[in-house]
């Protein structure tokens, strides 16, 4: 995913509202491993309140959040306050 991309900056407080579709958004076998790298870090970070900032898709499009990563379980990235991002919605993590 390039920078060119739109995407809406949404505050992670409403992330736990937000509907995700079951379909995986990375059709490369690379790209999703590149992402687990890159979750795995942005948890590992998360201990130190660093912000990480995560390009996801939910049912409306493509949205960008800047939070930090608490934890990641096999199937979503657990953000502050509880509210969770299914790793197969996740375009592109930034740290």
């Amino acid at each position: 995913m390039n920078e060119g991309h739109n995407h809406i900056l949404v505050d992670k407080e409403i992330v736990g509202s937000l509907q995700f579709p079951n379909e995986e958004v990375l059709t490369s076998a690379t790209e999703q491993q590149k992402r687990t790298y890159e979750l795995e870090r942005a948890s590992s970070l998360g201990t130190d309140k660093v912000k990480i900032k995560i390009l996801f898709e939910d049912n409306e499009g493509i949205k960008q959040v800047e939070t930090t990563v608490w934890a990641v379980t096999k199937e979503r990235v657990v953000l502050k306050h509880g509210a969770t991002i299914p790793i197969k919605r996740i375009h592109e993590i930034k740290i």
